[in-house]
């Protein structure tokens, strides 16, 4: 049997870091499962990349976070040399990635989302009709990159003085409320966990080096709203043809008419797998070691059918 795994890693996108802490530990992990491992960064050029992969691999691991390994680019050339791959593929990675256009369509079948709009970034200070405080967010980056809360127009420019993330920029109501997270492992949702932050929200400092950032397994819900979020976490993994692992972001709304309702965020096809990821959290909470997560991923890499 075929046990050469390569690792995707690293890249040019703004979580390059989180991206080298996930193959990392995937990494040593199917090295103690008695798998021969390479790993590639994809900081290289198109060409070596696929001189390198030309070996066929039994699958290729995708430990890329963020734009080109998290969006449907590298799931699109893949595709084209059709090696087995883990998490979700191209369509399905696109869709989520972009945050705008998966708002709309979890919109579109029910989901309760913020309500937002698209706004260039030079029309910013004059196009808002949203009541503050809102929501600033890149549309296509990860780990809350480039989130910011506004409550006053002096945040709003310094804001548009720092931004570095394109000319398109999504604008939300911001939802007071509770952070939940849930996991989805194929078809079966494991559980979920509630984040508590001393920060604003669950920005990138709060995810990777808050110690005062505190995880409860499993949130803190009735049994009946427990029971909810997972069944619409469910839903939206299989409204996007996600497949392999997913964990799916919700507010749970604590204020005004739609208090004890689940808001819905985002979809990440490509969760964390560092020390202070949540998948892996969750996983273990239902009796799933590390080792068995990335064993059942690597044996669940396939094409997009």
């Amino acid at each position: 049997m075929n046990k050469h795994i390569v690792i995707l890693k690293g890249g040019k996108s703004r979580e390059r870091t989180i991206s080298l802490q996930s193959a990392k530990n995937i990494s040593a992990s199917l090295k103690r499962l008695g798998y021969t491992v390479t790993e590639i960064d994809i900081s290289c050029t198109l060409k070596e990349l696929i001189k390198k992969l030309e070996s066929k691999p039994r699958a290729i691991f995708n430990a890329l976070h963020g734009q080109y390994g998290e969006d449907g680019t590298i799931q699109g050339l893949i595709e084209l040399l059709k090696i087995p791959y883990t998490h979700s593929g191209v369509l399905a990675s696109a869709l989520a990635m972009d945050k705008y256009v998966s708002k709309l369509l979890l919109s579109k079948n029910g989901f309760l989302c913020p309500n937002g709009k698209i706004l260039n970034i030079n029309d910013l200070s004059r196009n808002i009709r949203i009541r503050k405080p809102y929501v600033i967010k890149p549309i296509n980056e990860g780990s809350s990159i480039g989130v910011n809360i506004v409550s006053n127009s002096q945040q709003l420019k310094s804001i548009k003085k720092k931004w570095k993330f394109g000319e398109k920029i999504l604008i939300e109501e911001y939802i007071y409320g509770r952070e939940i997270t849930v996991a989805i492992m194929g078809n079966k949702a494991l559980g979920a966990l509630e984040i508590i932050t001393k920060k604003e929200f669950y920005n990138f400092g709060a995810k990777y080096s808050d110690p005062k950032t505190k995880h409860i397994v499993p949130a803190l819900l009735s049994s009946k709203k427990y029971k909810e979020v997972l069944g619409l976490a469910l839903q939206a993994h299989e409204l996007f043809g996600c497949r392999g692992i997913t964990r799916v972001d919700f507010r749970y709304c604590e204020k005004g008419k739609h208090r004890g309702n689940f808001f819905i965020l985002e979809i990440n096809t490509q969760p964390g797998m560092t020390k202070n990821s949540l998948f892996p959290e969750i996983a273990a909470y239902r009796g799933i070691s590390f080792d068995q997560l990335v064993e059942w991923i690597v044996k669940n890499a396939s094409l997009d059918k």
